[in-house]
């Protein structure tokens, strides 16, 4: 079970809005990176709160629902497959959660982010590695993300059909690979993930 143990800690120390963050989408072909930032109310219990890669489609939307019900305030934020392509995926993903952060109605006063790297943010904040199994703020952040995202992958798929993206969600899988071979890449992917095809 996750425990608020970070945030209490950092609430102990000072601190009053203790937001989580993580990000989906960073390994994929195509779309854009999305990043979210969540304070929860310290000690609220969301049942099947957990690791986001842990749970199912339908209970992640579940979880999801009670997240934005529950929240002292929470922001879903993006960086475009465009900023990805110029920046690199890494700055784009600090982007995105820098956007998350910044957009949040309550400020924030310490972010947690799951993983190891953090720049750029304007508050301070701590690196956590598998950070949405072990804080519930990063976890619900990282549940946030992935629903958006999953959600965007739907309707890349309505538009750009022959990829199959509806399916793998936009990863490097055969079937995706195939297709971008047969049908040449679409304007949603990102042009330095697909240097194999030159």
């Amino acid at each position: 079970m996750l425990e608020y143990t970070i945030e209490q800690d950092l609430i102990d120390k000072g601190y009053t809005y203790v937001c989580g963050v993580d990000e989906a989408g960073r390994g994929p072909l195509c779309g854009p990176v999305v990043a979210a930032a969540c304070i929860l109310p310290i000690g609220l219990y969301i049942e099947g709160l957990n690791d986001s890669k842990k749970l199912t489609p339908k209970k992640r939307k579940e979880v999801f629902n009670k997240i934005i019900e529950n929240a002292v305030a929470y922001c879903i934020a993006e960086a475009s497959v465009e900023e990805i392509d110029e920046l690199n995926i890494l700055e784009a993903d600090m982007l995105a959660m820098r956007r998350a952060v910044e957009g949040l109605q309550i400020k924030a006063d310490f972010a947690i982010i799951d993983g190891n790297v953090s720049r750029g943010f304007s508050i301070p904040t701590l690196t956590v590695i598998k950070g949405d199994a072990t804080s519930p703020s990063i976890a619900a952040a990282s549940i946030l993300a992935k629903v958006t995202r999953d959600e965007m992958c739907e309707q890349m798929d309505k538009d750009y059909p022959e990829y199959g993206i509806g399916k793998h969600k936009g990863y490097a899988t055969k079937q995706h690979m195939d297709a971008l071979r047969k049908f040449g890449p679409s304007p949603i992917h990102r042009k330095k993930f697909i240097r194999f095809l030159d």
